[in-house]
């Protein structure tokens, strides 16, 4: 799969024991032999943004966009998606109409903009080391969904994983926890 990786959505299964990843959604935009790196869409914190990122000069009147929870990894490390292109070229593309950028320019125009842009704010990440995901994905761990930019921005947090799973055609409650494959 490492050799023709195009970005993907993996949605956690029962099985996953991680209580990280539990009925998460998660972005993955690399898979190489070195590891994988993904950030999860769907924790989103009760705190603004705008008072947990540290800019200066600060953000003024901002938006209520909320701080996401990206990861267990470096969850002092922000990350920003966005469906806008960025102006400035710190950032990279991981499907068209999403983009990943880590810029404070692109970061405050993100938490300045009223309303809020079709954008995510996320502390941390999720890595796997090699040949972790891939052993988690034989375990059917994990199910693979195409990007979706709606679910990635329109859709609450609090149903996304439920929407992804039943735009696979699968009705969630119906997972069970098992190996092999579903």
């Amino acid at each position: 799969m490492t050799d023709t990786f195009r970005p993907t959505l993996l949605l956690s299964m029962p099985q996953l024991q991680d209580p990280n990843f539990a009925r998460s959604v998660v972005l993955l935009c690399d898979f190489m032999p070195e590891g994988a790196f993904g950030i999860i869409l769907n924790r989103p914190t009760d705190m603004p943004a705008t008072s947990m990122v540290h800019l200066e000069p600060g953000i003024g009147d901002g938006n209520d966009l909320p701080l996401c929870m990206g990861g267990p990894v470096e969850p002092d490390r922000g990350w920003i998606l966005t469906a806008d292109r960025p102006d400035e070229p710190e950032y990279r593309t991981i499907v068209d109409g999403l983009y990943l950028s880590t810029s404070p320019s692109v970061l405050r125009r993100v938490l300045e903009t009223r309303p809020a842009p079709r954008a995510r704010v996320l502390a941390g990440y999720a890595g796997w080391g090699p040949g972790q995901l891939d052993d988690e994905l034989a375990q059917s761990a994990w199910l693979m969904a195409d990007v979706d930019l709606d679910l990635v921005f329109d859709v609450d947090a609090s149903v996304m994983w439920e929407t992804a799973i039943r735009r696979l055609g699968a009705d969630p409650g119906a997972l069970h926890t098992s190996h092999g494959v579903h």
